[in-house]
């Protein structure tokens, strides 16, 4: 994994050329279980609550056969499964996996250690459930932006979507925790003149 470096963490970029454009729209996954009770997520699908989301939710239209329009999915159950409720045909996209919580993942948060808990809150560079930093998932994710070429649409996590936020805003590592990213949301970020924007 990356370390940090004088930029916080992310990954440096090729830019593309001055007149390229890129439209990204990141959704998150629908409602699991683990999020309803406060859990370290495993792979689990979705819970009957986040199926009724991603099925109300309506489809994400992609006109077929339109050139530079690619559909993706990060490779955990919950995120195909929305995915697919979204009527989309996703490929999978494992630079689009959720946060590696290391020994943590399906435990829930009074089976974890507080100190060790308050550093992976409050150091980005941290992780010491043995899987990935916050940082390290910055990274990944400046790495994968850095890759993309015309229209695309991407169902993730919302850790996912934190990250790409930052690195839109050029904000530091340590404002991770301050964005709430809700189930079935769709972020949409546009990559024009060597700069990501964000559209709210």
């Amino acid at each position: 994994m990356g370390r940090p470096g004088r930029d916080g963490g992310r990954a440096s970029r090729r830019d593309p050329p001055v007149n390229h454009i890129t439209k990204l729209t990141l959704v998150s996954h629908a409602m699991t279980d683990a999020m309803a009770v406060g859990r370290f997520p495993a792979d689990e699908p979705l819970n009957d609550a986040g199926r009724r989301q991603a099925e109300t939710a309506g489809p994400i239209e992609v006109r077929p056969g339109v050139p530079g329009v690619t559909q993706l999915a990060a490779p955990e159950r919950r995120t195909r499964q929305t995915a697919q409720l979204l009527g989309l045909r996703a490929a999978t996209e494992p630079r689009l996996a959720d946060l590696d919580c290391g020994c943590w993942r399906g435990a829930g948060l009074e089976h974890v250690d507080d100190h060790q808990l308050q550093a992976w809150l409050t150091e980005p560079a941290e992780a010491p459930h043995g899987g990935e930093s916050i940082v390290d998932l910055i990274d990944r994710v400046a790495g994968w932006l850095a890759s993309l070429v015309g229209n695309t649409v991407a169902v993730t996590h919302p850790a996912v979507i934190r990250a790409a936020i930052l690195l839109a805003l050029d904000s530091p590592p340590n404002s991770f925790w301050r964005i709430d990213i809700a189930p079935v949301s769709r972020t949409v970020m546009h990559y024009r003149g060597h700069r990501w924007t964000l559209r709210l």
